[in-house]
């Protein structure tokens, strides 16, 4: 399978490339950046270490670089301020993604090949991409709330000191202000988690607040996300190269689930070779079924006036 990353020279980009190395499982990476130094000197990077990783193919590109490419990230943007959500970052970050979708159809697209956002706002570009771009919505896939879940069963992990792959729960929704975490199906190895020992309300609530701003605090401290997205990238990636039908929180077109409809929001989402295989239901509390309405309510708004303004 060939990746391509557009915005690979960024840390993101970047990120994510190294973590598809060290995954092993795409045959090959291509950079495409419109800083060719940058982009340049990553994929030199990369491909140094590439005899003690996997047997890949790395290397920058042009916006011709995705034209072959059976999944492509996209991952440019402009970064988030500190105390700006994600929304905000519509207005600067609308314009510039419409060039590299523009750049997608001059270069064109490979037969079944896979768009996977993840420049932000991931939810409302990933519905840009679903109206701008000749593919089937199965084919667009958003980051969506993967990024967010990935952070809330760490930190969750963390605060309970057990180790975090026995934490599992999810975040649905936007990416972003509205996001709902799913406390109903939240465990701890396989037990629900006021079972486990140390479970209080107060931990809970602490941790969904860190989860909710841990975004910015990283922006602050660092100046922007990279090891995890990356990560979060890869999970998505490898579902779709080994067709693992993973059931995973990302951003896709809905026509029903939920009771949603012609926005793109997170959801369990099944994630194969094909792209979005489907969406799967869960039991929700009511608070958490209002919580997902009202994200959904507050992204289509944001559409609304993306669409007005174009």
């Amino acid at each position: 399978m060939k990746v391509s990353i557009v915005g690979g020279g960024g840390l993101v980009g970047s990120c994510a490339a190294f973590a598809l190395q060290c995954g092993g499982i795409v045959r090959e990476i291509a950079l495409v950046d419109v800083n060719a130094d940058l982009v340049g000197g990553q994929a030199l990077d990369l491909l140094h270490g590439s005899c003690v990783s996997a047997d890949q193919k790395i290397y920058a590109a042009g916006p011709e670089g995705s034209a072959d490419a059976d999944v492509i990230i996209i991952t440019a943007g402009l970064r988030r301020k500190p105390d700006e959500s994600r929304l905000d970052l519509i207005n600067r970050n609308v314009a510039l993604f419409r060039n590299i979708l523009a750049d997608l159809r001059n270069v064109g697209t490979k037969p079944g090949a896979i768009v996977f956002v993840v420049s932000n706002p991931v939810d409302v570009l990933t519905y840009l991409t679903t109206r701008e771009l000749s593919l089937s919505p199965e084919k667009v896939i958003g980051l969506g709330t993967q990024l967010d879940t990935i952070r809330l069963r760490s930190m969750l992990a963390d605060r309970l000191d057990v180790p975090a792959t026995q934490v599992s729960t999810l975040i649905f929704g936007e990416h972003g202000d509205s996001m709902v975490p799913i406390w109903s199906a939240a465990q701890v190895a396989g037990l629900p988690l006021d079972k486990w020992p140390g479970y209080s309300p107060s931990l809970v609530s602490d941790v969904e607040k860190r989860t909710r701003g841990s975004g910015a605090e990283v922006i602050k401290k660092k100046g922007g996300a990279g090891f995890a997205v990356g990560l979060a990238i890869t999970e998505v990636v490898h579902s779709i190269a080994l067709d693992q039908r993973r059931i995973l929180p990302v951003s896709s077109l809905q026509s029903g689930a939920y009771g949603l409809r012609d926005v793109c929001i997170s959801v369990p989402t099944v994630v194969g070779r094909e792209g979005v295989l489907g969406h799967v239901e869960l039991d929700l509390w009511p608070k958490e079924r209002t919580g997902l309405a009202n994200s959904a309510r507050v992204l289509r708004e944001t559409i609304d006036k993306v669409l007005a303004g174009s």
